[in-house]
């Protein structure tokens, strides 16, 4: 069975950090692109970042630039995504997906998905 398990999430301060990290079961992620997503109450899921699968092209959207790092360990069949200087607005459950194609952060593009882990920013 093909899955995606996202980990890492939790509570944090203003201004804190959390590494999230997306694991995969059933196949391994060295062939996809990644992208992570996340959705926040009563909004629409929103692209974050996405890393190729050769780990050679990243993006990230102009709201976590600067903030958040993604990438990759091939050996461990990871994908991480560092975020730093949280904001509350980063508030969201964080979802990694997996996708045949170039990096981008259209999630119509993407194939497997993860259950996702809670993010919270408060103080």
């Amino acid at each position: 069975q093909l899955q995606l398990v996202e980990s890492g999430g939790g509570l944090v301060q203003p201004g804190g950090s959390l590494r999230l990290s997306c694991e995969a079961s059933g196949f391994t992620l060295n062939y996809y692109t990644i992208g992570w997503f996340r959705q926040a109450p009563g909004k629409e899921r929103e692209g974050v970042s996405c890393i190729s699968s050769s780990g050679g092209s990243t993006i990230y959207v102009d709201s976590v630039k600067g903030r958040f790092t993604i990438s990759r360990d091939t050996a461990k069949n990871s994908v991480y995504l560092q975020m730093n200087s949280l904001k509350p607005e980063d508030t969201a459950v964080y979802y990694c997906a997996a996708a045949h194609y170039r990096c981008s952060v259209n999630a119509n593009n993407y194939i497997y998905w993860g259950q996702g882990t809670q993010v919270t920013v408060s103080s």
